[in-house]
């Protein structure tokens, strides 16, 4: 018996593009102009943040589309 994934809380950018069958640079860019929740977070070592979306934002994007420009 195969059992599907279990949901995670949080997603990266390259994730949700490839979830939503999209190039990862808009999905940066509807983060970056607000068409999407996403919130900047630490990763791994250093200064770098990056665009992280949540399991619930993921879902109301598949459901709802993206918020208004």
């Amino acid at each position: 018996m195969i059992e599907k994934e279990k949901p995670r809380d949080y997603y990266t950018t390259a994730e949700i593009a490839k979830i939503l069958g999209k190039a990862e640079f808009t999905v940066r860019e509807w983060a970056r102009n607000g068409r999407i929740w996403a919130e900047k977070r630490q990763c791994g070592r250093g200064r770098s943040r990056e665009w992280m979306i949540s399991h619930v934002e993921l879902e109301r994007i598949q459901n709802e589309g993206l918020l208004p420009g």
